[in-house]
């Protein structure tokens, strides 16, 4: 009988997110208090368990040590690049040729880029929504270690080439990483000079509005997407709302399970299932990678709330001290439900204006 009510007490004491057990509610509680599960974490479409990254549902599903009936299951119909489950093996097979991308066919685009400046930052633009963004360095200082931006590409989100220039460093290039980057002395001997190059990009980014206006997803500035965009705006020198930013490098469900990032050329061949950055480099293939993992990432049909985010201001008191009594008589499917992410989910991109208009 004892060994009965205490193993329905466990099962009572069970998250309904992450299947975690405790022995006593308030430990749920404070477990729930701190784990910011939601219905924006990736979910095994078989048990419905929650993971903080999608690499953790990769180890659940076919890491080191899986859970043997999801294993089994995704293994006969799983997609190992979204990690979703189909209803069969054809259905898999069907859905594989849309999820699986291919490298793009640039090498028009690049050689006609090369030739000179693409330019289509105009104000009176406003087809594009979202932007991706790639800079290519080369390297300053006595060792050429620092990094110098000397090409730069901006795309849609059609992945069509709307800047595309050589860049101009304030100071001495003293390795230009040829292996890496292609360039040569005289790509950037006539280049765009630093200064200019921010100027437009920063204009045409803010859209006609103030930066120091940019406080909300609703406005006129764009979305600016990229992998590790504090370092390629510390090179251009600029500045740009967080709010508006979207850096694959540090977007948790992206992240490594030890919550480090995971590198472009990695996120690609596992997301979206091509290689890139194979021998020279070039920003404009960067920029697509960016943006179809972006895409991925918003198109996610995930449920909606009401106060999607933990540090929003009404939602700080979902799990507030003072309702301890309330939250331990809660049932863990309850716990979950008032529950919100700690992050914000970019499927809440598709459902603002600023992409939709």
């Amino acid at each position: 009988m004892d060994s009965r009510h205490e193993s329905s007490e466990t099962l009572r004491n069970k998250c309904a997110a992450c299947y975690r057990q405790f022995n006593k509610m308030e430990h749920l509680v404070e477990h729930m208090r701190t784990s910011y599960h939601s219905v924006h974490e990736p979910m095994c479409g078989i048990c419905r368990k929650h993971c903080r990254s999608f690499e953790s549902l990769r180890e659940h599903l076919i890491g080191p040590l899986p859970k043997a009936e999801c294993e089994r299951i995704f293994k006969d119909r799983g997609c190992d690049l979204c990690l979703t489950v189909l209803s069969s093996r054809s259905a898999l097979w069907n859905h594989r040729e849309a999820c699986q991308f291919s490298r793009s066919n640039n090498g028009v685009l690049c050689r006609l880029a090369n030739l000179g400046i693409q330019d289509e930052l105009r104000l009176d633009n406003s087809r594009a929504k979202v932007v991706a963004l790639a800079c290519k360095m080369v390297g300053g200082g006595s060792d050429g270690s620092l990094d110098l931006c000397a090409r730069v590409c901006l795309i849609d989100e059609h992945e069509r080439i709307i800047f595309h220039a050589y860049v101009k460093p304030q100071l001495p290039v003293t390795n230009y990483r040829y292996e890496t980057t292609g360039l040569r002395p005289e790509f950037l001997r006539e280049a765009m000079p630093l200064k200019q190059v921010q100027r437009r990009i920063q204009d045409y980014l803010c859209n006609g509005e103030p930066i120091w206006h940019i406080r909300s997803r609703g406005g006129r500035a764009r979305v600016l997407v990229g992998h590790g965009l504090d370092h390629d705006l510390k090179c251009l020198e600029m500045e740009y709302p967080p709010i508006m930013i979207r850096d694959t490098a540090k977007y948790p469900p992206l992240m490594k399970t030890s919550k480090l990032s995971n590198s472009l050329k990695y996120l690609t061949k596992a997301y979206l299932g091509y290689d890139i950055q194979t021998g020279q480099q070039d920003p404009y293939e960067d920029c697509v990678a960016t943006l179809r993992l972006y895409m991925r990432m918003r198109s996610q049909n995930h449920d909606t709330e009401d106060c999607p985010l933990a540090t929003d201001p009404q939602n700080r008191n979902n799990f507030a001290s003072w309702r301890q009594n309330e939250l331990e008589r809660m049932t863990p499917e309850k716990l979950l439900e008032i529950s919100r992410s700690d992050y914000y989910c970019w499927c809440l991109d598709s459902r603002t204006s600023h992409t939709n208009s």
